[in-house]
């Protein structure tokens, strides 16, 4: 697999998930969606992201063309294996070769695999798609007790590039009091929103205590991420996950 594309993740998962992360780099893309923008929606030229996903493909040694969601921040998992190709937020696996994909630059993509090998998936959580609960969908989607599962949280916009106003910590307290512990206020009467603390939160409460990552910030890795927040329009960057044969 070749660096220059992003990297793996790293987690304790078993061999046959293998999960890849793009970063900005290697792509034939331009301006604010340079270089390797992934995303056909965000107004890039359309030939470019078809040469970009074909380098994705191909220097990662993928073994197959990414299964790419339209997003919508809401809580829709898709299991691959059965169900449709719809608007959703996530998506599940239990064959060889099928790439669960997400695109991102501020929403926290999230990556799965049961311990013992036989299922995958992926999860796009913004702070809409957390609040909607598609970290539990995605655990149900899954079909493995949640302690057989491991979680894996990507780059994110980190806390203290995450600005968010009194509707969004109220939309969350109303549902959930504690929370309020991932929202520390501003000298602006704002708030900054920790995406990792509430993804790890809902993951908790869905039984899942295997989480690892995080610690990411995609607004200050210019270098490394696109971030809506800080250069809209923007390309998107892509978290796959998919398993190998046994």
């Amino acid at each position: 697999m070749s660096a220059l594309l992003g990297f793996a993740p790293d987690w304790p998962a078993p061999a046959r998930a293998r999960a890849w992360v793009t970063e900005r780099a290697g792509g034939a893309s331009m301006g604010s969606y340079a270089a390797l923008n992934l995303a056909t929606h965000v107004g890039d030229s359309p030939e470019r992201v078809a040469t970009n996903r074909a380098r994705l493909r191909a220097g990662v040694q993928l073994p197959a063309e990414p299964v790419w969601l339209e997003q919508v921040h809401g809580a829709t998992v898709l299991d691959l294996d059965q169900d449709a190709v719809a608007p959703a937020d996530g998506a599940v696996t239990a064959r060889a070769g099928v790439v669960c994909a997400v695109l991102t630059a501020d929403c926290l993509p999230v990556v799965f695999a049961s311990r013992d090998g036989s299922r995958v998936g992926v999860a796009h959580a913004g702070w809409r798609g957390l609040l909607s609960g598609v970290l539990p969908a995605a655990v149900r989607a899954l079909r493995t007790p949640p302690d057989e599962i491991v979680a894996w949280l990507g780059p994110a916009i980190g806390a203290a590039s995450y600005e968010v106003g009194e509707d969004v910590r109220d939309a969350y307290l109303a549902r959930d009091a504690s929370a309020a512990a991932a929202f520390t206020p501003n000298a602006r009467g704002r708030w900054q929103a920790d995406l990792y603390a509430l993804a790890r939160m809902s993951l908790a409460k869905a039984g899942v205590g295997a989480v690892h990552g995080g610690g990411f910030c995609t607004y200050r890795e210019a270098d490394r991420f696109f971030s809506h927040r800080r250069e809209a329009p923007c390309g998107r960057f892509a978290t796959l996950v998919w398993l190998a044969p046994r």
